[in-house]
């Protein structure tokens, strides 16, 4: 079964340590129980626990510590640190934050050319730190043209920092906080190493109200020497967004892992309560949401698991996952929201009670579509990939699974973060034709009207410089890549044909509904809304499928429930 089940995790790993990272992950939360993770989260008590727990096994160093830096264990693999980050999130999403963010503040680490900083964090993970990523500020955001933290030179070689930065997870307790920042005589971009301890790191205050400290930190002639430097001018600037790369691509898997346990605990409740005399689960409508959420949920873990093989897979010829990976964080995390909408339809009020997963699922997997750039500036990053794919598609050979256990060296050497528009994608078509499926091949024609609505209708010059109109355009764009990803995966995972084509039952429903959207935005051509018109179709029907895939899902009413 493609979904977590900590009961019954039996996943093959390649390697023993990492089989034992997951099982005792598990372990730990299992133990804690639902009523006292439930009594932390109301409470906001720090997760002191957990973050001893990781220092005890060595969890953080083994998995965030590339090859060479660490012990025989360490290593940046992101197959299993996908895993992880399920793990992580199906107990909480503040469990999962503080991880996240370590990731972060590690990228500009392992992505400079500064070994003794290399070799300082090696040693933290070792003594079960966490780390931050100081990039945003509170009046810019993640703009970070207009970042306003200075670092001046001084006559012995030194630097003194100034500035403030907001929104910052773990920036109460990262001994090294990574910080973006601009050179106060050139105005270079730089980034810079500073720690929570000092006396000229003045901690300001929590900016939210939940387990997790998001700072708001300032540096007041905080001293910096050259060995905390760790990159300047377009390293620093690349090495920013080539984090945000590795790290955008960890919130679609904290959206599996909520969804994951949420349709567990929504399945059970429904299953065991009886309305006007029969089960929640014999009404017809109650069917048709939880096998909507079903496959919308394991289509979100298909497409991220195979969007990870790309990752581990590129290379500076190969840069695939620059799309991919901003699908996983717009998408996955959209789609995740759904799931959540479906589940909570059927179980209603109980969704907001005290001790329920649900109620911390209800209200966190709204975050994760808003964090690390909205969904707005994820689509306009996801259009500038959109005429390759469609017409220059380009030779490449087959990406296999990569679940190996080896570190993923390329993505601390990306480059330079530019030259989007010249990626090429492999041709779509082929993966899809070998699907022949009812629901499969309805899509496929939509998305053969769309690809000649961009050829016969293209956007004029107004248009691509519409963003309302580039959202609805990019929203269907993001569609089809989901569904190519999604066979690759199923492929590759030996899902059945009767679910494949249940989650393109709900595809070509939400392609008709973005066909509507974008008819009707007010720029719209008349030539473009004919196209829309013939977008605009029904899946087709199959209730012996259907039935099949309802069984699946109502088996998961015994499948899975916290330990207490």
């Amino acid at each position: 079964m493609l979904l977590l089940n900590p009961h019954h995790h039996s996943r093959p790993y390649r390697d023993e340590r990492s089989r034992q990272i997951m099982l005792k992950t598990i372990e730990f939360f299992e133990r804690k129980g639902k009523v006292r993770l439930k009594t932390d989260d109301r409470e906001r008590i720090w997760y002191a626990d957990m973050l001893e727990f990781q220092k005890s096994e060595r969890l953080f160093a083994d998995l965030l510590t590339p090859a060479g830096y660490g012990g025989p264990d360490s290593r940046w693999d992101t197959w299993r640190n996908c895993e992880f980050n399920e793990i992580l999130a199906f107990y909480g999403l503040h469990y999962w934050y503080t991880w996240q963010v370590s990731i972060l503040g590690l990228g500009p680490i392992w992505m400079s050319g500064n070994e003794a900083a290399k070799r300082r964090a090696a040693g933290l993970l070792q003594d079960g730190a966490v780390f931050a990523f100081g990039l945003s500020e509170r009046a810019h955001g993640a703009d970070i043209y207009s970042t306003e933290m200075s670092l001046a030179p001084q006559p012995d070689g030194t630097f003194r920092a100034n500035g403030e930065k907001y929104y910052i997870g773990n920036g109460n307790i990262a001994p090294m906080v990574s910080t973006f920042g601009k050179m106060a005589d050139s105005g270079e971009y730089v980034f810079f190493t500073a720690d929570y301890r000092h006396r000229n790191y003045q901690l300001v205050r929590n900016v939210v109200n939940t387990q997790s400290y998001v700072a708001d930190f300032v540096l007041r002639d905080y001293p910096v020497t050259a060995d905390e430097i760790l990159s300047q001018g377009q390293d620093a600037w690349d090495s920013a967004l080539n984090t945000v790369n590795i790290g955008k691509y960890n919130l679609g898997w904290a959206s599996i892992g909520i969804c994951t346990h949420a349709l567990y605990e929504a399945v059970r409740h429904a299953a065991n309560r009886r309305l006007y005399g029969m089960a929640v689960t014999d009404f017809a409508h109650v069917r048709q949401m939880f096998t909507d959420a079903y496959a919308r949920l394991v289509a979100m873990k298909l497409f991220a698991l195979r969007a990870s093989d790309y990752m581990r897979s590129a290379s500076p010829q190969d840069r695939r996952y620059l799309l991919y990976n901003p699908v996983v964080k717009m998408k996955v995390t959209t789609q995740g929201e759904q799931v959540i909408n479906l589940l909570w339809d059927v179980i209603a009020a109980k969704g907001f009670e005290s001790d329920m997963y649900f109620e911390m699922a209800a209200r966190d997997i709204r975050a994760l579509p808003k964090l690390e750039g909205t969904v707005h500036v994820n689509i306009a990053l996801i259009v500038k990939f959109m005429a390759n794919y469609f017409f220059q598609p380009a030779a490449y050979p087959v990406v296999p699974l990569r679940d190996e256990p080896v570190n993923d060296d390329f993505l601390f050497r990306q480059g330079p973060a530019k030259g989007l528009g010249r990626i090429q994608f492999h041709d779509y078509g082929p993966v899809f034709g070998r699907f022949d499926l009812p629901n499969v091949r309805a899509f496929q024609d939509q998305v053969a009207e769309f690809k000649t609505l961009l050829a016969r209708a293209t956007p004029g010059e107004a248009q691509t410089k519409d963003v309302d109109f580039l959202l609805a355009l990019g929203e269907i764009f993001t569609l089809v890549v989901y569904g190519q990803l999604i066979l690759e995966a199923a492929e590759l995972y030996h899902v059945g044909e009767d679910l494949v084509d249940q989650i393109f039952d709900w595809m070509v429903r939400d392609m008709a509904g973005f066909a509507l959207q974008l008819y009707s935005k007010p720029t719209s051509t008349p030539q473009q809304m004919e196209h829309c018109l013939r977008m605009i179709r029904k899946p087709v029907s199959d209730d012996g499928r259907y039935g099949r895939i309802w069984q699946e899902v109502h088996a998961l009413r015994d499948a899975y429930e916290m330990t207490p």
